[in-house]
């Protein structure tokens, strides 16, 4: 019984930093164009230089 000390609290900040590192990704748009990147790599052109 005494691991479960360590181990809810651990669990509950990998937890929290997960949603936080979701939520980042949902704020700065990252998740925009999920069908032109479903398109770009059926095409047969290929691209050197990405777009950043």
């Amino acid at each position: 019984m005494d691991v479960l000390v360590w181990l809810i609290p651990i669990s509950l900040l990998l937890g929290g930093a997960g949603l936080i590192g979701f939520l980042y990704t949902l704020r700065s748009n990252q998740y925009d164009d999920p069908e032109g990147d479903a398109q770009r790599i059926l095409s047969g052109e290929y691209d050197d230089h990405p777009k950043r």
